[in-house]
């Protein structure tokens, strides 16, 4: 699987280290947030990473819903029991829960599917930041602190209508930002394609925090730093 490098498992038991969290978030999500910077002083394991891991261990269902509930650090032990119902949480060896999973209809074990998806879904999010969320911050005029941006994953679902794919697209549909004072929610709706064909849905939501007024100077030089690292 081409996950593999990206997590070292033993028995029941995922370690993520911050290289392999960092190595994943610039080589295959093309997420360059310094918070997934190895070093990093509020470092986190990315949380594409995260439902990457979930699909990998777990195999892909017709319906998910998956919700964030806590930020994963380096090298901390998550249990991926295989016994678990179609209403689980990926936690630590202590309890703690960082995400929340429900599934219903169909489910696929293979390899080819789910990799599919899970390279086309980090593909997408990876373009999120300049290409969507930069673009919405200027249209209503309101941004993130740009001396310390900080985008919140909160959740994700989707539905695929049939697993007879190969390969497989996510297309922005639509697109929702509801600002209440320092707090932006932003709601991305997708389409699922395969050969030209719709095969499923899904949306995704994120937090914005810290918000004021919108700068185009300073939003241009967040934007610089951003690509200036991608570039590194």
């Amino acid at each position: 699987m081409f996950l593999s490098p990206y997590f070292t498992k033993q028995d029941q038991s995922v370690f993520i280290s911050a290289q392999q969290a960092s190595d994943f978030a610039k080589k295959v999500a093309e997420d360059f947030n310094p918070i997934h910077d190895v070093g990093a002083k509020r470092f986190c394991v990315p949380g594409d990473l995260l439902f990457a891991l979930v699909l990998t261990e777990y195999g892909l269902s017709q319906n998910m819903q998956f919700k964030f509930a806590g930020m994963v650090g380096d090298r901390v032990e998550l249990n991926v029991d295989k016994n678990v119902a179609d209403k689980f949480s990926l936690c630590d060896t202590k309890g703690k829960e960082y995400l929340h999973i429900e599934r219903q209809g169909d489910e696929c074990q293979c390899d080819v599917q789910t990799a599919a998806f899970i390279k086309s879904y980090v593909a997408f999010s990876g373009l999120n930041f300049i290409h969507v969320l930069v673009p919405m911050m200027k249209q209503y005029k309101m941004m993130i602190n740009p001396d310390r941006p900080l985008v919140i994953y909160e959740s994700m679902s989707f539905h695929l209508d049939h697993f007879d794919f190969s390969t497989i697209s996510l297309h922005l549909i639509k697109q929702d930002f509801v600002i209440e004072g320092k707090r932006g929610d932003v709601t991305l709706t997708f389409e699922l394609q395969s050969q030209g064909q719709v095969i499923g849905s899904g949306v995704k939501t994120l937090v914005l925090s810290g918000l004021r007024e919108y700068e185009q100077e300073k939003a241009q030089q967040m934007c610089d730093r951003y690509e200036s690292r991608k570039r590194a």
